[in-house]
């Protein structure tokens, strides 16, 4: 049986480590994993961007999956890559699935001024975290961030909330967590729904979203 190829896309500034607890049948799959590469300047176009995303992905077909920024970033190397589907998670299918803070950022443009040393220097902030469930999360943080890039955040923070997608793309499948604080459940349109996932349920509840997916690529 030819195995089905699986590229994965970690979430804003993270790690492929953060797929580390999803589980597959490697009988049934070959797992690949991209890396964030430098935009060309602050101003690169999205697509311009996963357009040379796509050289790290070498078979044919493949299945995308994304996580947050990441499942935005597949979206659009669906242009280059024809796959054979496009799975994202804790993210958004169209611009209109953004929160309305995202927008308002859009218009008044404060996006230009997120305080980007906050992750660019970690390490110097984690005092701030202060009590067991924040402590928690510090460390989450600094286990899977591997890009601190001033430049490369501030694309990242722009391409977001400047993202224009009017309609879904074909052949998308969407799973959402309901507690997600980053993208609201109640913004979120066709979508399976993980009871208690958080922005971060890849991590959490990685054994539910396995199955998930290993349900959907076998339909």
């Amino acid at each position: 049986m030819e195995k089905t190829p699986i590229y994965f896309m970690p979430g804003l500034a993270a790690s492929p480590k953060i797929f580390e607890n999803l589980a597959f049948d490697l009988d049934r799959y070959t797992l690949h994993y991209l890396n964030w590469i430098a935009p060309q300047s602050s101003e690169e176009d999205i697509g311009s961007y996963a357009c040379r995303l796509s050289a790290q992905i070498k078979e044919k077909n493949p299945v995308l999956i994304g996580v947050s920024f990441g499942g935005i970033i597949v979206q659009e190397l669906a242009s280059y890559v024809n796959p054979k589907k496009v799975i994202i998670l804790s993210s958004v299918k169209h611009h209109d699935e953004l929160p309305k803070r995202f927008k308002i950022a859009k218009l008044t443009k404060i996006y230009k001024v997120f305080p980007t040393k906050v992750i660019e220097n970690f390490e110097d902030y984690l005092g701030f975290f202060i009590g067991k469930g924040l402590k928690k999360r510090a460390d989450l943080y600094k286990k899977y961030l591997s890009i601190r890039s001033k430049e490369y955040l501030q694309w990242s923070i722009a391409s977001i909330i400047k993202w224009q997608q009017a309609i879904p793309i074909k052949n998308i499948v969407h799973i959402h967590g309901t507690n997600d604080a980053i993208f609201p459940i109640k913004n979120i349109k066709n979508t399976i729904q993980v009871k208690g996932g958080t922005h971060i349920m890849v991590l959490t509840k990685a054994k539910k979203i396995s199955k998930i997916i290993d349900t959907v690529l076998t339909c």
